[in-house]
């Protein structure tokens, strides 16, 4: 008799705890897409999906799937099931193509600069976010990439100076950004 209490008393938690997580609306990240469009498109902040994802940066990849509405029901873990989700449906970035391109830097504290990047990535309000400026016939926008002595990035923004195997860098000092320079570099555009 025990073990039947227990086992309907486990199964009603079970369903409970998943009905939650049901009810969660996913968005499937598309190349292109970033955090600002994404959430443009649902009516809701950036900062609610980095915390309903439990994102550390704005950076996101194509396939990626993310909640997009909070669930009302509280459960002990709620969010826990879909961070499984986006671990096992998001694998190691693999490089789909290596460039060598020329590499200068740009800064969103400009006279007359407003900031926001040509994917809508506000540069002034996220000063650590790395982002790059490319041809988007070479490097498509919203291409997750690795810029040898810069980092991670997201090919988030365009420029008229931006032609062909040219990319500039952001850094959001603009001394930093001078002290970049010229250079060449590598870039790997990642899957």
């Amino acid at each position: 008799m025990k073990k039947v209490i227990l086992s309907l008393g486990t199964t009603a938690l079970l369903t409970l705890g998943f009905s939650g997580a049901a009810f969660a609306d996913t968005y499937k990240v598309q190349a292109g897409d970033t955090l600002w469009s994404i959430s443009k498109k649902h009516n809701i902040t950036v900062n609610q999906l980095k915390q309903w994802n439990d994102l550390s940066s704005t950076l996101i990849y194509p396939n990626q799937s993310l909640a997009v509405s909070k669930s009302e029901t509280k459960t002990a873990k709620p969010t826990a099931q879909p961070k499984v989700k986006a671990a096992a449906s998001t694998p190691a970035p693999s490089v789909v193509k290596e460039l060598t391109v020329k590499a200068t830097a740009y800064t969103a504290s400009c006279a007359g600069c407003s900031g926001i990047t040509a994917t809508g990535i506000n540069l002034k309000a996220n000063p650590n976010q790395k982002v790059i400026s490319v041809d988007p016939k070479v490097i498509p926008l919203g291409s997750k990439v690795y810029v040898e002595g810069y980092g991670e990035a997201i090919a988030g923004d365009t420029g008229s100076a931006v032609r062909g195997n040219k990319i500039d860098v952001f850094i959001p000092s603009k001394q930093r950004a001078i002290q970049w320079g010229v250079k060449t570099v590598k870039v790997k555009i990642l899957k």
